[in-house]
């Protein structure tokens, strides 16, 4: 079956499970930028946590079905209608043949996740359909959605499902990240204006790297370092001392110094960030980060048994 792209949204992609084993070629694992919001959408739908499915970035699509199928929503709070009905997020919904699926902006948070039972066809590149902008490829042709594509799906059939209450992210403007100091925290005047102290998010917030705006950090660094691994979560402070945190299509090298990480618990939050949304990082030490990240998968297995793939 086909679904109709009537209106492509501002961004939106299809997006899947990560790219992995290929960082060691420069190739970053991509994939969906809020792992567990997607984890949740296919839940919805009967479909694997990874397969792929549509993350739209602060303004949604309009969709046409052209045959019935079933779908769900979730990630950002944000208005969804079905033929002008209104649609509740986290719940199974089944379109008939001709309805016309509507995301509008997101009103908190900054991504919306629209799964569909059977997944979409998708172009699979190095063991991922997940779209990677920066190299165009993965998804379809490497590239967002425009008007007039058509998304292929098997469109099987599944039980409805609401995602129960506890386990529906809550989605905010104000944010709190656990974070461990990392390679080159050493070079900060002092870590005390790193952590505990809020960031704006700037305009500058895509899937490549998030600008944090509100002051400046002194930092011992002319900005010649070598360069060095980083990933998703890592925070960058180049010499003029304002801070940058990689995201899930940043490079997999970098020339300036490594402040800080955000810790594996919390990575998936990042996908969420918009511009003006406050954010204060946590300081944790390693053996903490990890206790952490044990409690929260051992939270979340009941509902979603692959979570330690998923964050």
């Amino acid at each position: 079956m086909t679904i109709a792209v009537l209106k492509p949204g501002l961004q939106t992609t299809i997006q899947a499970g990560p790219r992995t084993g290929w960082r060691h070629l420069g190739v970053p694992a991509s994939g969906a930028a809020d792992t567990l919001s997607l984890a949740l959408a296919n839940r919805l739908v009967g479909n694997a946590w990874n397969a792929s499915a549509l993350e739209a970035s602060l303004l949604g699509p309009t969709l046409r079905f052209e045959q019935p199928a079933a779908f769900a929503v979730t990630g950002a709070i944000a208005a969804v209608s079905l033929n002008g009905d209104d649609v509740a997020l986290h719940e199974t919904v089944i379109a008939g043949a001709g309805d016309e699926l509507s995301v509008g902006a997101t009103e908190i948070g900054a991504r919306s996740y629209i799964a569909i039972a059977g997944g979409i066809a998708a172009d699979d590149v190095l063991g991922s359909a997940s779209t990677y902008l920066p190299a165009g490829f993965g998804g379809l042709q490497g590239r967002a959605l425009e008007q007039g594509d058509l998304l292929g799906t098997t469109a099987p059939g599944c039980l409805p499902l609401m995602t129960p209450d506890e386990f529906r992210l809550p989605m905010l403007s104000s944010w709190a990240l656990r974070a461990c100091p990392s390679f080159e925290a050493n070079q900060l005047e002092s870590r005390d204006d790193l952590f505990e102290k809020n960031w704006t998010i700037g305009r500058r917030a895509d899937r490549i790297g998030i600008q944090l705006e509100g002051r400046t950090l002194d930092i011992a660094s002319d900005g010649r370092m070598p360069s060095a691994a980083v990933f998703p979560g890592t925070v960058q402070c180049p010499e003029g001392g304002t801070p940058y945190v990689l995201s899930v299509d940043a490079g997999t090298v970098g020339g300036y110094p490594r402040v800080a990480q955000v810790a594996r618990a919390d990575r998936h939050l990042l996908g969420q960030l918009r511009p003006g949304d406050r954010v204060r990082f946590l300081r944790r030490e390693a053996a903490g980060a990890i206790d952490e990240l044990r409690a929260k998968l051992d939270y979340w297995r009941p509902w979603l048994e692959d979570i330690g793939n998923i964050i």
